[in-house]
């Protein structure tokens, strides 16, 4: 028998997107014999889109025992997901660990989400280990990347591992230093219980399962909770580790890692960083908070009796993502929809390819948007994030909008082709330092707004894709906002119209008006197109109708009746133009995503 406080190790591994954590995972499983035979690569990455994207999109913790010098060991690794728009998700996982793996790319070196999730690490007190992973690979310069490591960890070249996750190479050295150097977790096994929520899923049969790290006290089955929140009490009805699948055991204590199953069903009382207890008057764990979106879009069924099947499936979604959030909404132009709200853009990437390809649904999605801070003239304060919602302007005292603190590092040659795309956004620079001999570690303060279009594309097209960047909300700044309608043929499409600085509207306008001209296909009318701030008209353009040759049978005769005919199809025309629809393709939504500036 073993102390179970004293060979608990419980860590966590942090990299930028596929720096080789889910595969350094895989390894760590092997070497530990925590599974026999692995049944795909990057086990821990259990959704398709996770393997589809390279990404860990949910956290999925895990129990190793590992022998070292006779003493058995257990290692709770508690992985987190590997993208800024899931960073309190991380920083919520890394509370619940004592020692983070801070993962590198020997081939890519340090870049912008490495210093983000180091510092991350760092802010919650951790004992960080620095791995340089991928030195199987040919061409890497490998002593620049080391002095990257050092400059940034503040860390002796002997404290940094080179492995290979790939490969196993130097593993077996990274589970010693995992044993060595991060600490037991300390453990008050009298007290009154307190868990941390690090994440949690849902079952149709056991309602949410909170996954939970026992700070202080223990729990057992048939033990009452409270999640102090909401102060909300359950029986506990299950208790277990993750090996990787969920096994039950007796007693979780302190310094443990595992789920509880207490048919809870309601999935908005559990919360990602709350704190479960068994008594209601306990002081919680510091640091949870309420995760609020950034970027908004509407999302509409394709036909209109699509309208159930969608909302189903959002309910269902909604139960294994607690930071996606939704709301009904009606358009015009689309029908009825939702509101959804997401916490950047790859969060709702995410959520709409997991609509599109485990749900089937059929969407229409609106441009995005961010959350504006309205001050209005009765000094009512209001959070816009729709166009539809911003009121007339003589009601508006003051507009604020999000700004962002991005990170970005890049070879020293794109500096130029970067420092334009960030000029024409509105943003200003904050940093500029040389990482080595060939790496720049920039920073911008800059509107959101400016962001959520195609920056990412943009940067990594003029980087050639070796630029990294990472971002957080900063800050609100005073803006001149205007809404700019889009009308086809005078009826304005809502689902179109965006909130702009009004010093560009006429640009971006103008640009919408014209790739709209290609998008919307030509009917047997005119149809008019028009963007326009109030009443005002800023862009127009105009698609020719198609023509069908009414005079291909009159073979002579006098002009004057082909001019019959040719005035009677104007006629028909015109009277078609005041009745007929114009049908918008999905491709004139995504004109405003491909405008730019």
């Amino acid at each position: 028998m073993y102390n179970i406080y004293v060979n608990i190790r419980n860590f966590s591994i942090i990299a930028h997107i596929d720096h080789g954590k889910s595969t350094l995972s895989d390894r760590l499983l092997e070497i530990t014999h925590t599974v026999r035979t692995l049944k795909n690569k990057q086990m821990l990455d259990a959704m398709e889109l996770e393997r589809e994207h390279g990404i860990t999109i949910k956290s999925h913790p895990v129990r190793m025992e590992y022998e070292y010098k006779g003493e058995r060991y257990i290692l709770n690794l508690i992985d987190t997901p590997g993208h800024v728009d899931f960073s309190y998700e991380v920083s919520r996982s890394l509370a619940a660990c004592e020692g983070a793996i801070l993962l590198i790319d020997a081939s890519q070196g340090v870049e912008a989400q490495t210093i983000s999730n180091f510092y991350l690490a760092f802010n919650e007190n951790l004992t960080i280990i620095p791995a340089i992973n991928k030195i199987d690979l040919p061409n890497i310069d490998l002593k620049a990347i080391i002095e990257e490591v050092k400059e940034l960890t503040d860390m002796d070249e002997k404290d940094i591992l080179l492995i290979s996750a790939k490969t196993g190479e130097g593993v077996q050295e990274l589970l010693k230093s995992i044993i060595e150097n991060i600490p037991a977790p300390s453990y008050k096994i009298n007290a009154p219980l307190k868990a941390l929520i690090f994440d949690s899923k849902f079952n149709p049969f056991h309602g949410v399962i909170p996954y939970i790290r026992v700070m202080e006290g223990s729990l057992k089955k048939g033990d009452k909770i409270y999640l102090l929140s909401t102060k909300r009490s359950f029986i506990v009805d299950e208790i277990g580790y993750f090996k990787p699948e969920m096994s039950p055991c007796q007693k979780l204590e302190a310094g443990e890692v595992g789920y509880i199953k207490a048919h809870i069903k309601d999935i908005g009382i559990v919360k990602v960083g709350d704190t479960i207890s068994n008594e209601v008057e306990v002081e919680p764990l510091k640091g949870y908070k309420h995760i609020k979106p950034y970027v908004f879009s509407g999302f509409y069924p394709t036909e209109p009796e699509g309208y159930p099947s969608l909302k189903d499936s959002l309910e269902k979604l909604r139960l294994n993502d607690p930071a996606f959030v939704y709301e009904p909404e009606t358009s015009d132009a689309l029908g009825f929809g939702f509101r959804c709200g997401f916490l950047g853009l790859l969060h709702m990437q995410i959520i709409q390819e997991r609509l599109e390809k485990e749900f089937n649904e059929e969407l229409i999605a609106t441009p995005p948007s961010v959350r504006y801070r309205l001050y209005l003239t009765n000094n009512e304060v209001l959070n816009v994030d729709a166009p539809s919602k911003f009121p007339e302007p003589n009601h508006i005292a003051k507009v604020e909008e999000p700004y962002a603190r991005v990170e970005l590092i890049t070879p020293p040659e794109y500096i130029g082709a970067i420092l334009k795309i960030f000029n024409d956004r509105r943003a200003k620079q904050e940093r500029f330092d040389y990482l080595s001999g060939n790496r720049v570690h920039l920073e911008f303060e800059m509107p959101l707004s400016e962001m959520i279009f195609d920056l990412y594309d943009r940067i990594k097209s003029a980087s050639q894709g070796y630029a990294s960047f990472d971002y957080k909300i900063s800050k609100y700044v005073e803006v001149d906002l205007v809404r700019v309608d889009i009308l086809i043929n005078d009826r304005v499409v809502d689902a179109l119209s965006f909130l702009i600085e009004r010093s560009r509207s006429y640009k971006r306008a103008r640009k919408l008006v014209d790739a709209l001209r290609k998008d919307v296909p030509r009917q047997l009318f005119e149809v008019r197109i028009q963007a326009a701030i109030g009443k005002k008209i800023i862009a127009a353009s105009k698609i020719p109708p198609l023509r069908k040759d009414v005079t291909a049978k009159c073979y002579g005769g006098d002009i004057t009746r082909k001019r019959k005919l040719l005035e009677k199809q104007k006629e028909g025309k015109k009277r078609m133009r005041k009745i007929g629809k114009v049908e918008l393709p999905q491709e004139a939504f995504f004109s405003i995503l491909k405008i730019g500036d």
